[in-house]
């Protein structure tokens, strides 16, 4: 990796970074090695061993199956982390817009997937300039009309290498053609460009469903086929190995399933949430996790928590803590307790409450009967939606769950 690598190879803390302990400050992210309970709060980490188990499941899961895995890069925008993907064998990482794709593409990551449609004219020139000088990257974005490839050839270079897949959408559901006549009418005028080239097909089951209802497993699996059927009759007309992607972090066993029977092309998952997973959206709807009768060691950890202290407690059965929305997701369900400590990294207890409403710096925390809580005490949170906690931090610490102790942090670019 370079550019932004080499800025997080010599990343240090800084006085500003929050939650950090100012005799971290100066010191470099990668060898911090300090107990965990010298951090303050609010407080987001990541699990280190959590995060390993979860990287080998997906990697050992996909490879069973055939499928390659570009994970959605969107998820945490931690090249650090990106990095650990490739190590285990993803052969690229996916991104949603066009400055995040110039932000994988500047860490060296080999094959960026764009899964959109990037229409900016500025970003566009910039991202082809940067695949003219560095030949051993490829970007590959997604199109839904023929309006769009109009746009690309307008405004990239003739000698541009930018790879194109025609996004096979859905009524109701988010971008893509929503017919394949249209797709292959996208298709076709693709592959007599002089300036793009065409790779295959493409699309997302994810905004079709929001639960593993029948209904909703039926419409997804109807979805998976159609874009498995598209790749096929896209086939005559692409040069080398067809790609074919779909697969968010809810339903990526449909899309196997659907892309079980290809052959002779690329079927690439792009699930990105499974490194770290969650206690809460993804827990109840990914195929991967404990409540779906999966072993444990083939199952899904959650791999990042919260920490907020008690700081006030107003009236019987409330205790406000010092998180809220700011510091942790609430977008796809609040915050769950787990347990309290008496101190930050201290022995934990049960704790029997429910986290009822988030203001911007408080976390409403309900119990019955009489107070479990002490003012100062720290409770342990479980999460939902990784994509919108680490967008909240600059710098996240890994703590080492076994000890207590971070050895590193992790630094994102949102």
């Amino acid at each position: 990796m370079s550019q932004h690598a080499q800025r997080t190879d010599g990343r240090t803390v800084e006085a500003v970074d929050k939650s950090f302990p100012l005799g971290l400050v100066g010191r470099d992210i990668t060898a911090l090695d300090t107990p965990l309970a010298d951090f303050s709060t609010p407080l987001l980490v990541l699990d280190q061993q959590a995060m390993a188990h979860n990287l080998q499941v997906m990697a050992d899961w996909t490879t069973e199956r055939g499928l390659e895995l570009m994970p959605h890069g969107k998820t945490t925008m931690a090249p650090v982390l990106w990095q650990r993907q490739l190590d285990v064998g993803c052969t690229g990482i996916t991104v949603a817009t066009g400055w995040q794709a110039d932000v994988a593409l500047l860490a060296g990551v080999p094959t960026v997937q764009l899964a959109n449609a990037c229409t900016d004219p500025a970003l566009l020139r910039r991202l082809a300039a940067h695949l003219l000088e560095h030949p051993d990257q490829e970007l590959v974005c997604w199109a839904d009309s023929l309006a769009t490839i109009d746009l690309l050839e307008r405004e990239l270079p003739a000698a541009s290498r930018l790879g194109v897949l025609v996004e096979l959408g859905a009524d109701g559901g988010r971008t893509g053609a929503r017919d394949e006549a249209t797709a292959l009418a996208i298709a076709e005028r693709v592959a007599t460009s002089s300036t793009l080239t065409l790779y295959g097909a493409a699309g997302y089951e994810g905004a079709l469903a929001h639960d593993r209802s029948e209904e909703s497993l039926a419409t997804v699996g109807a979805y998976c086929e159609r874009l498995a059927a598209l790749v096929g009759r896209l086939r005559p007309l692409i040069e080398g190995t067809p790609w074919v992607t779909a697969g968010g972090s809810a339903y990526f066993d449909l899309v196997a399933d659907a892309f079980a029977p290809l052959s002779e092309l690329r079927a690439i998952l792009r699930s990105g949430a499974y490194i770290v997973h969650d206690s809460g959206f993804y827990r109840g709807i990914s195929p991967l996790d404990t409540t779906r009768d999966v072993a444990e060691e083939q199952a899904l950890l959650p791999a990042m928590r919260a920490y907020a202290r008690v700081v006030s407690m107003p009236e019987p059965g409330l205790a406000l803590l010092d998180a809220g929305k700011r510091d942790v997701p609430f977008d796809e369900g609040l915050p769950v307790p787990l347990a309290v400590a008496a101190q930050l990294g201290g022995p934990e207890r049960p704790l029997d409450a429910e986290i009822t409403a988030l203001n911007d710096q408080h976390a409403f925390l309900r119990y019955r009967g009489e107070s479990p809580l002490a003012l100062g005490d720290v409770v342990t949170l479980g999460l939902s939606h990784p994509c919108t906690a680490f967008d909240k931090w600059r710098l996240i610490p890994i703590v080492d769950a076994e000890t207590n102790v971070v050895h590193e942090a992790v630094e994102t670019f949102f």
